[in-house]
């Protein structure tokens, strides 16, 4: 276990945990013949039944846990968002399926906004593969929006057959990655063994077809690390099999293909997220921090459109809020009351700056069987920097 004196001591109940999970996963690296991908690695770290960081119980979201999300930080980011899914539901069905939801927040923020503005959907279903996080849903929703319960249900995997909005927000930077190195004219997955019971990096030469294949695509400099996401691939897969009509919004931070291997980004975008404290060691006190990359959106783009399904619109959080209307949406709060006003223009402030949120994180749509265009990207698109 690996440790950073800058960083907030966790409490001996979570070290104890993070040790359980530490050797649930030398076991696993055991058995795998003492070397696995760290794609494993972070599968493990992050979604381990009963151990992983958001199959566990700790608090993740908000002040008290580890970072701070859009629907966390304001409640216009859940009502504007809404917007653009009620426009998805009146040209589909009105249906609603959210992957990974969190702490319920987006949910009921859109819930709320969505019964306002007379477009509650007939159903709205949530995978989530957390026990806890699927607990913390059901008592927001059923605190707040006590009459809207009955239309929210929780599911176990995919449907087979979907109609309406499919929204995730942050789950695309949370699937695991597999880790390349570019040296010497050849490629080399890094992956994660043992050395004195502890995690140490350790190279071996790819054997995974689907990855060496996507490696070989990539053109980037010489001694360059970065990652591939394999596990996306098979996500949009399988939504495109299930969706039969209607759209998905895809909302994380995160690049085109040209800007995610840029020459100057030779060590690639894996980041650690703790007490609101950013770092680059995934071996640390695993389990208690969330580890993240960003998301290639080229990669999502042609793999939605070789599934089949149509590339809607790509565009910056900042454009995607203020073309569904976040403003509108403030404008209804006086200014004159100084109590609510200042904090929720504070908020938009965050939610759309390209010194915050509003430039890194983007909006991808891709849809089946849809007639004309999506409102929030009909300014600023950034589809030709795919």
């Amino acid at each position: 276990m690996s440790s950073h004196p800058t960083l907030p001591t966790p409490s001996t109940d979570a070290i104890q945990h993070s040790a359980q999970l530490c050797a649930h996963i030398r076991n696993d690296i055991t058995a795998s013949g003492g070397w696995i991908s760290f794609a494993r690695y972070m599968g493990l770290a992050l979604y381990a039944p009963g151990l992983g960081y958001y199959t566990a119980g700790a608090h993740k979201f908000g002040e008290a846990g580890d970072f701070i999300t859009a629907p966390e930080l304001s409640p216009l980011f859940g009502r504007t968002v809404a917007r653009q899914v009620a426009e998805i539901m009146a040209h589909s069905k009105s249906h609603i399926f959210e992957l990974g939801a969190g702490s319920g927040k987006l949910a009921a923020d859109m819930l709320a906004e969505l019964e306002k503005i007379g477009s509650l959907p007939d159903s709205y279903s949530i995978l989530e593969v957390s026990a806890d996080l699927r607990e913390r849903q059901q008592e927001l929703i059923r605190e707040r929006l006590p009459h809207l319960f009955n239309r929210v249900n929780w599911l176990d995997a995919l449907p087979k057959k979907f109609s309406g909005a499919i929204v995730a927000n942050e789950v695309l930077d949370a699937l695991p990655v597999h880790l390349v190195h570019w040296q010497d004219s050849a490629m080399k997955e890094r992956g994660v063994a043992l050395s004195d019971d502890n995690f140490v990096w350790q190279e071996r030469a790819i054997s995974d077809e689907n990855l060496l294949e996507a490696a070989q695509k990539i053109s980037v400099p010489d001694g360059y690390i970065s990652e591939i996401c394999l596990a996306s691939r098979g996500l949009i897969n399988s939504f495109a099999q299930c969706l039969e009509q209607g759209a998905m919004l895809f909302i994380d931070y995160g690049f085109g293909a040209r800007e995610f291997y840029h020459p100057q980004r030779s060590n690639g975008t894996l980041m650690c997220h703790y007490r609101h404290h950013a770092h680059d060691d995934p071996f640390f006190l695993t389990g208690l921090q969330d580890i993240t990359a960003h998301v290639n959106f080229t990669d999502i783009a042609e793999c939605g459109i070789d599934a089949g399904l149509e590339l809607m619109g790509y565009t910056s959080q900042a454009f995607f809020l203020i073309n569904c209307g976040i403003t509108e949406l403030l404008k209804n709060t006086s200014p004159e009351n100084l109590r609510d006003y200042l904090p929720l223009s504070a908020q938009l402030q965050k939610l759309t700056s390209p010194a915050e949120m509003g430039e890194l994180f983007k909006v991808i749509a891709m849809g089946k069987n849809m007639e004309g265009s999506l409102r929030g990207f009909s300014q600023g698109s950034l589809t030709r920097s795919l």
